[in-house]
């Protein structure tokens, strides 16, 4: 058994340098005091009691050490998954209370079962379905309704949670003139440092400085005491083994929920770690593991009442900044994250709830994608429409309802595309071999008797009748002259029994007019599919030929009937020298 691909940590361990111990320590505590702070804001995000952001930054970060394949990744409470998490149980249960908490714990289970399981399957490639646009669009409506969560936190103001942008603005609205001065002071000057610290200081623990200096100022001045919102206890310990609320009512539940979550959450981390590893050529990224790794991370979290969790962007670029080498600085940070559990905790009581909605909010800002839509803008239009549907449907009516919609319209494109696929008349470049498009090139010879049609896509039940109604267009404007039809293959594949079909048809077609029509550009399972159909037999070995030319100059020295100048067979001998 190769423990090595199954257990990862194997194969950094076995190879672990000296030199590395000094750069792994620095970033694995840079990391953990940005990851304390961060774990109890996005608890808040979720709905959840500080506690549960540590217990999420503690359990996935140690499993994901030992079955990760990236050497950077950090693993934990993110803000977009814990926004989900809010909004999809929300609908299931009161925020904060008990049962909120239960089916939290047990929708990490959900979503780790789901990963293992597309890991072991590899069914990595699912998440391929959420295309760049859908993923920019989500991700910043995501990011906008995160920001607008915590304006009442940051200003003091006594308003509800939601995620739907107009009742948020409603809200905030009625009730801004409740605003909290001194609240809001603390709130937007520690927004203010956050963004200072990364345009100037980059490797500055900004998050951890103003989460210090807000306790410090809170206890000092007893600001609580003039209004001033703070966490209050958080429970001190290690989280305790208990099993998740497993049963088919939960299932039946969170399911969709958690099969969004599993692919989002993937989406993320994969991102992140194919970035990392494209920086870093001392190892490979293997997708399917990194499923099993993260699913594993949720499933064994939720036996210690970790919710969901994936890789973080942030935390990973300050790792990776800070000289993190091995999953060892994970280690580390995990150490960070169950110390401050032992023994730190009651120092977080006087911690302003404004300062936690500041880290918040510069979360979600770095959340928000502007290159994307303006490349798009220049190149693809009608993907900037999908991003910016998607962004709209996310912010208006919801979460769940933004991804899907943004699935769907990616979806039905992709339908649309293939059902009218390119497909091109060839003309002759003079003195070459060559042929092009005769839309995009000029002074291209044409002849008359021959048309060569170039179909640029698979050949399959979707476009078979718009392909067929394309050569039979393209032969009619040739007219009564035509005596050569030439399909070039060069970009097809394979063939579905539709695909079959429909050249069959058309081969019918042109027999009966005496019109010759002939197969260039054949690939090994397009020779396969032919042959078992028993097509090959009608239209003929030497009507096949290996490119335009040859079929061009049979035709020209009238020889097609008799012999072809490079006959199948003899294709099929070259190729298996």
């Amino acid at each position: 058994m190769n423990f090595k691909q199954y257990l990862p940590v194997f194969q950094w361990a076995s190879s672990y340098q000296k030199g590395w111990l000094k750069p792994d320590i620095f970033a694995g505590l840079t990391v953990g005091v940005m990851l304390v702070p961060q774990g109890i804001a996005y608890a808040m995000i979720a709905g959840l009691p500080p506690i549960y952001g540590l217990y999420t930054a503690l359990i996935p970060l140690l499993v994901y050490a030992v079955l990760g394949t990236s050497r950077q990744l950090s693993v934990g409470p993110v803000a977009m998954d814990s926004l989900i998490v809010a909004s999809g149980i929300s609908t299931l249960a009161a925020v904060g209370s008990e049962h909120f908490v239960i089916l939290a714990i047990t929708l990490a289970f959900f979503v780790g079962l789901f990963q293992i399981l597309f890991g072991l399957f590899r069914l990595g490639f699912l998440v391929n379905f959420l295309s760049r646009p859908v993923i920019s669009g989500f991700t910043s409506g995501s990011a906008i309704i995160i920001a607008f969560n915590q304006l009442g936190n940051l200003l003091g103001i006594p308003v509800g949670q939601g995620n739907q942008i107009h009742i948020l603005l409603l809200d905030f609205f009625k009730e801004i003139q409740k605003i909290h001065w001194i609240t809001a002071l603390i709130g937007i000057s520690s927004v203010a440092l956050l963004f200072i610290s990364k345009r100037y200081l980059s490797k500055f623990p900004s998050s951890f400085v103003i989460v210090v200096v807000g306790i410090i100022f809170v206890y000092a001045f007893h600001l609580n005491e003039l209004g001033v919102a703070v966490i209050g206890e958080i429970p001190k310990g290690l989280p305790h083994f208990q099993l998740p609320s497993i049963n088919q009512e939960n299932f039946q539940a969170l399911s969709s929920l958690a099969l969004t979550l599993a692919l989002i959450g993937f989406m993320e981390a994969i991102s992140v770690a194919k970035t990392m590893e494209s920086k870093h050529n001392d190892h490979k990224v293997n997708a399917n593991q990194e499923l099993v790794a993260l699913g594993f991370g949720n499933l064994v979290g939720s036996f210690f009442q970790a919710y969901p969790s994936t890789a973080g962007l942030s935390r990973t670029a300050v790792n990776d900044q800070a000289g993190g080498k091995t999953q060892l600085s994970a280690l580390v940070s995990a150490l960070v994250v169950g110390l401050t559990l032992l023994f730190l905790t009651p120092v977080f009581f006087f911690l302003p709830k404004a300062v936690l909605a500041a880290i918040i909010i510069f979360a979600a800002f770095g959340l928000l994608d502007f290159k994307v839509p303006r490349k798009l803008l220049t190149f693809n239009r009608l993907d900037l429409i999908i991003l910016n549907v998607t962004l709209l449907i996310t912010i208006i009516f919801g979460i769940k309802e933004g991804i899907l919609t943004g699935i769907i319209i990616s979806l039905a494109m992709l339908i649309f595309k293939s059902t009218k696929p390119h497909i091109a008349v060839l003309g002759k470049v003079p003195n070459t071999n060559f042929y092009r498009n005769i839309e995009r090139f000029g002074d291209l010879v044409i002849d008359k008797e021959i048309l060569i049609i170039r179909l640029d896509a698979q050949l399959y039940f979707v476009n078979t009748s718009y392909f067929k109604d394309k050569v039979y267009e393209f032969a009619r404007e040739k007219g009564d002259d035509l005596k050569l039809v030439i399909l070039v293959f060069d970009s097809i594949n394979n063939l579905d029994s539709s695909a079959i079909y429909v050249l069959d048809e058309i081969h019918n077609y042109f027999s009966e007019k005496g019109i010759n029509i002939v197969l260039t550009g054949i690939k090994g399972p397009v020779r396969d599919a032919l042959a078992k159909s028993g097509l090959i037999k009608k239209i003929k070995y030497d009507h096949c030929f290996m490119n335009i030319q040859e079929a061009v100059d049979s035709f020209s020295q009238d020889k097609l009937q008799k012999q072809g100048a490079y006959s199948y067979q003899q294709f099929i001998k070259q190729i298996n020298r």
